[in-house]
């Protein structure tokens, strides 16, 4: 009788003793880990916003760069400027688009900007098109699509003078460029 009490006695003492290390003791060490953990998450989180953050502001630097003027006699500014001249009938010839009219419009001359308009009238294609303000939006240079205006065609399929493509559309597009310009 005595080997049992001192046995259960034992079992008592040692369960009594997990109890305490399983209650007390062991739960500290996984919620340390779990919090740690959060926190890891936490910052790789942050280090990515940031790392995202970093790349865009390249991004805006080049942008900014490639469209800033030192003063409003910079080429850059000009009307009509040949190299955004250049640029665009390039474009026009690479997604094969008819470009029937190209016209510099008076700049627009802000404290910190210019915003130069072009009036375009161009034949192709909607996909085509689509295309074509894809690019521009692309585009290294600040160029925004003011308006647009579709001549689908209707009138013309009544009248046969003038053999076209039917799926080509006459657009007449206002584009501008904005041109910062440096303060000193």
């Amino acid at each position: 009788m005595r080997k049992v009490l001192i046995l259960v006695l034992i079992a008592v003492v040692f369960g009594g003793g997990f109890w305490l290390y399983h209650n007390f003791l062991f739960p500290k060490y996984p919620q340390d880990i779990a919090n740690l953990d959060r926190e890891i998450n936490i910052k790789n989180e942050e280090l990515i916003s940031a790392e995202i953050l970093a790349q865009e502001m390249d991004l805006v630097a080049r942008l900014i760069e490639r469209n800033l003027a030192l003063s409003t006699k910079d080429s850059l500014a000009e009307d009509a400027s040949m190299p955004f001249l250049n640029f665009v009938t390039n474009m026009l010839q690479d997604l094969e688009i008819k470009l029937i009219v190209l016209e510099p419009k008076k700049r627009r001359a802000q404290v910190d900007y210019i915003k130069t308009p072009y009036f375009m009238t161009i034949e192709c294609t909607y996909y085509e098109f689509g295309k074509l303000v894809a690019l521009l939006e692309k585009s290294e240079r600040l160029i925004t699509l003011e308006s647009f205006a579709v001549d689908n065609g209707f009138r013309q399929a009544t009248a046969t003078r003038d053999f076209r493509d039917p799926e080509d559309h006459i657009f007449e597009m206002q584009i501008s460029t904005l041109t910062l310009i440096k303060r000193m």
